[in-house]
């Protein structure tokens, strides 16, 4: 649960700074775009793992930081040699992070039937 409250009031403090900087500029966009898709994977991965409950932080830490320069650097390389190799990294992170949200989505309704299937119970019961 406090991992949660950490993502919550990081998100709350990302939304804020990001308010309050200067525009990127279009040089530098690319990379931050990339950026921020590699790390909402790792975001989307560390929920779902946080669900099965085999979450730890030094792979979600290395994970986060390592998948967003990776991709940084898969950018620029691509950048130099005019080839658009980034798309490679968003196919995968975006692949990812579909399979992560549709992990967490079955996770919730499983949680919800469960929860409708007990109370039906009790009630039936009662009858």
């Amino acid at each position: 649960m406090m991992v949660i409250i950490a993502i919550v009031i990081g998100c709350v403090i990302g939304a804020i700074i990001g308010l309050n900087i200067p525009i990127i500029p279009y040089s530098a966009s690319g990379y931050l775009a990339i950026a921020i898709v590699a790390a909402l994977d790792s975001v989307f991965g560390g929920i779902t793992s946080i669900l099965n409950k085999n979450f730890d932080m030094k792979i979600f830490l290395s994970g986060f930081f390592v998948n967003a320069i990776l991709a940084m650097l898969l950018t620029f390389l691509g950048e130099k040699l005019n080839v658009d190799i980034y798309l490679a990294a968003v196919v995968v992170f975006v692949g990812r992070m579909f399979l992560n949200l549709a992990l967490i989505r079955r996770y919730c309704i499983d949680k919800l039937s469960s929860k409708k299937d007990t109370n039906s119970k009790k009630v039936n019961e009662e009858i």
